[in-house]
């Protein structure tokens, strides 16, 4: 961790930064306690659903534009699976409602695994090494996961109901922090760190990175890469599918245009964090998160554009992005 903070120039602290500048401007320190949590909450469930693009990407060399696809039915799956489970919500017992939420986000991440295996072995596939097709084969993908979605659950808005230990708020003085922002800053930091250590720190991350470098002396060595790659997508989609749920209890409406909607700030999230760097998606996410709370309080009408803003002043600053992957 540290030669990758040492080489992305002192970046990291980046969020502090913009931590200190806001809280001079705002002037409150309450509300820039309860600003900065929701910045905080909202850049690392922006971090779920860009970690499995990122990571595609940074290790499989493949644009994924239908990304957002498995995002919005990971958020659509949840939902339905806690409609389903509304009696254990409503039944006044913690462990029924743990169940519920757990069975919710487990089904999300499930068909998260096996559309992204689908994804990968039928449209993914037959457009490796080739840029341009797989942009325009994963954009036609997206378009008709869009229309199953409209078809399966139709154009209205569909209400995501919540586990009660996750309404309500935490009062630190005069500073109100809703419980779910908590709890997604919880599962964000747990995901970022199991991803961390699964790629630095076990057989499978030394083989799949190893695969990237060098596929022939891999498979020279009796591991099939191809196989290894599969494996990478299906935890991409994955990943997608957890940071859709998430992203639907934060919202609690959600409508079928959840993953266009996504798609730009997952995109911006990866290109300036560094295309292909977990680390750096993780800082793109927050800093995003950040800037996106600091500024809706600061300048509402300047709040829509603050991605567009800060993305251009970065590329402009570091081309590559904060915390490109090692080349």
């Amino acid at each position: 961790m540290s030669a990758v903070v040492a080489r992305a120039g002192g970046v990291f602290w980046l969020p502090v930064v913009l931590a200190v500048i806001a809280f001079v401007l705002i002037g409150v320190p309450s509300s820039w306690l309860t600003l900065t949590v929701a910045g905080l909450s909202m850049g690392l469930m922006i971090f779920l659903m860009a970690s499995g693009l990122s990571l595609v990407f940074g290790l499989m060399d493949v644009l994924n534009f239908g990304h957002s696809a498995f995002v919005s039915f990971g958020a659509f799956v949840s939902a339905s699976t806690l409609a389903a489970l509304s009696g254990w919500l409503t039944s006044g017992s913690l462990t029924l409602e743990v169940l519920a939420l757990a069975l919710a986000l487990g089904a999300a991440v499930a068909f998260g695994l096996g559309a992204g295996w689908a994804f990968e072995r039928v449209i993914v596939k037959p457009v490796y090494a080739d840029h341009l097709r797989q942009i325009l084969i994963t954009m036609g993908a997206l378009i008709v996961a869009d229309e199953v979605i409209l078809a399966t659950w139709g154009g209205v808005p569909l209400a995501v109901p919540r586990p009660s230990f996750l309404e309500g708020a935490v009062i630190i003085g005069d500073s109100s922090i809703e419980v779910y922002r908590l709890f997604a800053v919880a599962v964000g930091v747990v995901v970022y760190l199991g991803l961390y250590l699964m790629l630095n720190r076990t057989r499978m991350g030394l083989l799949i990175r190893a695969g990237v470098e060098n596929r022939e002396m891999v498979e020279a060595l009796g591991f099939r890469v191809d196989r290894l790659f599969v494996l990478v997508f299906m935890l991409g989609s994955a990943l997608a599918g957890l940071g859709g749920a998430m992203w639907a209890g934060y919202q609690t409406l959600i409508t079928p245009d959840l993953g266009a909607e996504i798609l730009v700030i997952v995109f911006i999230v990866v290109i300036i964090g560094g295309l292909g760097s977990i680390q750096g998606t993780l800082l793109g996410a927050i800093i995003v998160g950040l800037m996106q709370n600091y500024v809706g309080f600061l300048a509402p009408k300047l709040s829509l554009a603050s991605n567009m803003i800060l993305m251009m002043a970065i590329l402009l600053w570091r081309p590559n992005g904060l915390a490109p992957a090692a080349k």
